[in-house]
Parts: C-alpha cells; sequence; structure tokens
C-alpha cells in the first residue's frame, strides 16, 4: 500500500511541475524554410528525370530486351524523388504535413 501512496505523490508532483509557452524552447525546423522551393525544383527535376527515362525505356525496349530489375529500380527513384519534391513543394506553399 505505501508505494501506491508514493506514486500518487510523484504523481501530483509531476503536475506541478508544468512549463508554461513562455518557458518553453522554440521549434525550430532542421531543414531552412527559405531553401523549400530551391529543393522542390531540384527534386522535382531529377524525378522528372528519371520518370522521362522510365517512360523512353519502356517504349524503346520490346519483351525480349526489358530487364525488370532495370525497371524497378529506375521507377523507384523516380518515385522517391517526385515523393519528396511534392512534400516540399506542399511545405513551399503553406500545406505542413
Amino acid at each position: 500500500m505505501r508505494s501506491g501512496h508514493n506514486s500518487k505523490f510523484r504523481l501530483l508532483d509531476i503536475l506541478k511541475m508544468t512549463l508554461s509557452v513562455d518557458q518553453m524552447a522554440r521549434y525550430v525546423s532542421p531543414i531552412n524554410p527559405a531553401v523549400f522551393p530551391h529543393l522542390t525544383v531540384v527534386l522535382l527535376g531529377i524525378g522528372i528525370f528519371f520518370m522521362a527515362w522510365f517512360f523512353v525505356y519502356e517504349v524503346t525496349s520490346n519483351k525480349f530486351t526489358r530487364d525488370v530489375l532495370k525497371e524497378l529500380i529506375v521507377s523507384l527513384v523516380a518515385s522517391v524523388f517526385m515523393g519528396f519534391g511534392v512534400l516540399f513543394l506542399l511545405l513551399w506553399v503553406g500545406i505542413y504535413v
């Protein structure tokens, strides 16, 4: 019973030590918002390059010369760059996700 009694006091002590807004540290983004436009353009540019490479590869190859591993790698790289590009585009225009 005594251990339960001590835990109640500990909980009350924790609740008394709450911080006000003035005492809290301000959150700073790990990436400066001033570089969001640059990251958007660069990442989307790289993603569009790999997407175009994938489309050209699909159109110019036949079923005998296609390589599934190459298709997957190029499409994965395009997808990752386009995904992060769209993320920074949303952050740039003020939609914080």
